[in-house]
């Protein structure tokens, strides 16, 4: 069977679609669905499914690329790395949300850096767009919310991230504690929201979980980067829905105030994830077990 072809079909496989997987591989699309349908005459079964967007594996078409892929990734990794580079530096191509990424998982890898690990970043906030990055071979190695689907890509739960609500300490000073505990949906959508989407992804998983209702209020700043919703909570621009690890030294010094303290904190779990297989390549292996040593003690 021909390598060229079974790299072209892993490839279709992960982008879901023939175009993508035509632009990462530098192929015309007839290129690469003319790959396919030889690839389909040898084995005498369809591979994928065409649908309206995109395709979609068959059964048959699942199963070659869990057997080959990983096989596939090893022997890039040679091509591209020799067999003689112990010694040389590696890069690893890192995709994650924005702020998670920055406070915990690069300092995480910092060891590594010194023992010649090279780093590439991609800040991806949405964990749908991140995991189509790592099957698409974006990415060497992902950090979302979300656990993927299907087995061509292995998640391993990070850490859980505590969701606090606060404010600063002007607003907080206008609630009354008993207030907030018997009427704190109605009292706090009094006041001005500060959120990462129009949508109001953080304040509304808070309300389902603690008051099992959805927020009424609208935004009244929406910035796409948590810290800036931090910065622009604590200055007073209204209340926001934050992880601990990152607004926890200003709930310590006074800049933020938790309006809230649950019986049951709302909680969001990272995953680590990998293509499947690829955990066979030591630098990614490296990294996949220093996020997962470091991520005991977040």
């Amino acid at each position: 069977m021909d390598l060229a072809l079974l790299r072209t079909f892993v490839t279709v496989h992960r982008a879901g679609s023939f175009t993508r997987a035509a632009a990462l591989l530098g192929l015309s699309q007839p290129a690469v669905t003319s790959q396919i349908r030889t690839l389909e005459r040898q084995l005498g079964r369809p591979l994928f499914l065409r649908q309206a967007r995109g395709v979609k594996p068959t059964t048959i078409g699942d199963e070659l690329a869990h057997r080959a892929a990983p096989h596939l990734d090893a022997l890039v990794e040679i091509a591209e790395t020799g067999l003689d580079d112990e010694s040389g530096v590696r890069t690893l191509h890192i995709g994650g949300p924005p702020e998670f990424t920055s406070v915990r998982v690069l300092p995480a890898l910092t060891r590594l850096v010194s023992q010649g690990l090279a780093v590439r970043t991609s800040l991806v906030s949405a964990a749908e767009e991140v995991l189509d990055g790592l099957a698409a071979g974006h990415h060497d190695l992902a950090i979302a919310t979300a656990r993927p689907r299907g087995g061509l890509l292995t998640a391993t739960p990070l850490c859980d991230e505590e969701h606090v609500l606060v404010a600063s300490p002007r607003w907080a000073a206008r609630l009354a504690p008993g207030v907030l505990r018997r009427k704190g949906a109605v009292v706090l959508e009094q006041l001005p929201v500060v959120e990462v989407h129009e949508s109001l992804p953080f304040v509304a998983r808070y309300w389902a979980a603690v008051f099992e209702s959805k927020p009424a209020a609208a935004a009244t700043v929406i910035a796409p980067d948590l810290r800036a919703v931090q910065e622009s909570a604590a200055s007073g621009a209204g209340l926001a829905v934050l992880p601990r690890y990152l607004c926890e030294d200003d709930l310590a010094d006074g800049r933020l105030v938790a309006l809230l303290d649950p019986p049951v904190p709302p909680l969001r779990t990272y995953f680590v994830v990998v293509r499947t297989g690829t955990l066979a390549l030591p630098h990614i292996a490296r990294a996949h077990d220093s996020l997962l040593r470091a991520a005991t003690d977040w």
